[in-house]
């Protein structure tokens, strides 16, 4: 059967460091593709990954859609 929403959705985390900073000390803007459940985390997700650009682990926040 179908469901209106989806329960495990794909997100896109990107880089803050890279984002406030973008075009001034780093090429580009790290992104990675994850996914999370809508009903365990309703609140957007932040996590702690490498960034190639920055060179360094820094915190990546779900981007809007």
């Amino acid at each position: 059967m179908a469901r209106g929403k989806e329960i495990r959705v794909t997100i896109n985390p990107e880089c803050i460091n890279c984002f406030r900073d973008s075009g001034r000390r780093y090429r580009g803007i790290s992104r990675y593709t994850t996914q999370k459940n809508r009903r365990n985390t309703p609140i957007r997700l932040e996590l702690r990954k490498f960034c190639r650009y920055c060179g360094e682990h820094t915190i990546h926040k779900e981007m809007k859609k």
